[in-house]
């Protein structure tokens, strides 16, 4: 059953056909390291993680890649608020983000690329852009890549050179720009006092001469460096949110293959925004959602992650406290019966063709979040095989369906919950109570639903 996946290159659903048959190159976009990143942000991880994990399931050998971006204007701008040396600044917020990614279950990359760990090859990589005329240096030292010598520039935004604003003076001096302010774009930055103590020297790090000032690297060109070197000239998929589209993958394809002269990559994969209660997240309306925020209502990052699948990854979604509220009851509803049933039968295999039916298809999740439930209520299907069934299909989901297998409540904790089902049927509420209060104690917790008794590790 073939892969079909949809390219922001080409605005169509194509057939996934690696450079390599066995092998899969795969670069993820990933965070600025300056604050708290917040629900909106790990949207892209997570649909990054299903195409993952589905490669992983059908057998390809996957090499990823996620790049840690640490420094840049903001990086810059917020440690010198915050009076810390670059350095501890960033790795304060790249530990946020690693611990952050393992509650959501998302598997690690095989690397995690800083941008400072990468300036030698920044630097060497704007000299061949230099060589090649497609870039040019200005007055203070800092180098732009002109993009109207690539000819192909605006082929995944679909921006046309033709229709671009140019700014009437000057440059930008800035690593990101608006769609009203498309123009050629900084490579390496010179030196300005509001840098402060963060620098590099190009002549010292080469031990040569070279026309790149003291300074440092912009924004895009830091990708494009990290991922050529990591994954070669040409890879297979490049993933990010759609706020990446322009100017950020736009920039890495135009500088990428105007000095390889190759194909950058062959699948450019997107996924939509997030709303908050409709409207978009910013400090201003003070409607930011981070991990915390929800670990503070008592809800799972799972949850959450079992939230995002119930939408296509392309299509706009609406985040509601009620939703995920809702989420998460549907997740403890699978978890009970993941539980239940105490053997492993055999995969079904009607079952198991249909989901990897929907996942082919775009990583349509929410049909296979659909079939995940038909499947528990199926009378035909054995326990056993449903619990077969459905941990075959959590290796892609990635909902923690082995974990809570390998959670045995102790049998004196069920005696004592039978025990009190028995006071509550005749009413002896009292009696009930000290039985929950007991199983509190002893690291439990006990709660009523419509499905029956649900027992859980008190957290």
């Amino acid at each position: 059953m073939a892969l079909k996946l949809f390219n922001t290159l080409t605005r169509k659903i194509e057939l996934f056909e690696p450079l390599d048959p066995a092998n899969v190159g795969l670069y993820t976009c990933g965070p600025t390291v300056y604050n708290s990143p917040h629900i909106g942000n790990y949207r892209a991880y997570v649909f990054g993680d299903i195409l993952k994990r589905y490669l992983l399931y059908r057998g390809y050998k996957v090499k990823h890649i996620m790049n840690i971006t640490d420094v840049d204007d903001k990086t810059i701008r917020d440690s010198q608020i915050q009076h810390k040396e670059l350095k501890e600044f960033t790795e304060f917020y790249t530990k946020i983000f690693l611990k952050d990614i393992k509650s959501l279950n998302i598997l690690q990359a095989d690397k995690y690329t800083k941008a400072t760990d990468y300036i030698k090859e920044m630097i060497e990589l704007v000299e061949v852009l230099l060589i090649k005329g497609f870039a040019y240096k200005v007055e203070d030292g800092s180098i732009y890549f002109n993009i109207e010598k690539d000819l192909s520039y605006g082929k995944l935004s679909h921006f046309k050179i033709s229709n671009l604003k140019k700014n009437a003076s000057g440059r930008l001096m800035k690593d990101e720009y608006e769609k009203e302010n498309i123009a050629d774009f900084v490579l390496w930055k010179a030196w300005a006092i509001k840098d402060g103590n963060v620098f590099w020297e190009p002549k010292k790090i080469l031990n040569r001469e070279t026309e790149l000032v003291k300074g440092r690297p912009g924004w895009h060109i830091e990708c494009s460096a990290m991922s050529l070197n990591e994954l070669g000239q040409s890879f297979d998929i490049h993933t990010g949110g759609v706020d990446n589209i322009f100017p950020h993958h736009e920039n890495e394809i135009a500088q990428s293959e105007c000095a390889t002269g190759k194909p950058f990559v062959k699948y450019f994969m997107h996924n939509e925004f997030l709303l908050v209660e409709g409207k978009k997240m910013s400090k201003s309306l003070g409607n930011i959602v981070t991990l915390e925020n929800i670990a503070e209502k008592k809800i799972s990052p799972i949850a959450y992650r079992y939230w995002l699948l119930t939408a296509h990854y392309r299509t706009l979604v609406n985040f509601t406290w009620k939703a995920l509220g809702g989420a998460q009851t549907a997740l403890d509803k699978l978890y009970d019966r993941i539980i239940k049933y105490k053997t492993i039968g055999k995969v079904n295999k009607n079952y198991q063709t249909k989901f990897h039916e929907y996942i082919n298809n775009d990583l349509n999740t929410p049909q296979a979040i659909a079939l995940l439930w038909e499947l528990t209520k199926d009378k035909e299907i054995s326990d056993v095989d449903k619990k077969a069934t459905m941990l075959d299909f959590d290796k892609v989901l990635g909902l923690g369906f082995a974990e809570k297998t390998a959670e045995e409540i102790p049998e004196k904790i069920i005696k004592l919950a039978e025990e009190r089902e028995q006071f509550r049927k005749t009413q002896d509420w009292d009696k009930s109570d000290e039985l929950r209060g007991k199983i509190k104690e002893l690291g439990y917790e006990i709660e009523d639903t419509d499905d029956g008794v649900r027992i859980s590790k008190y957290m």
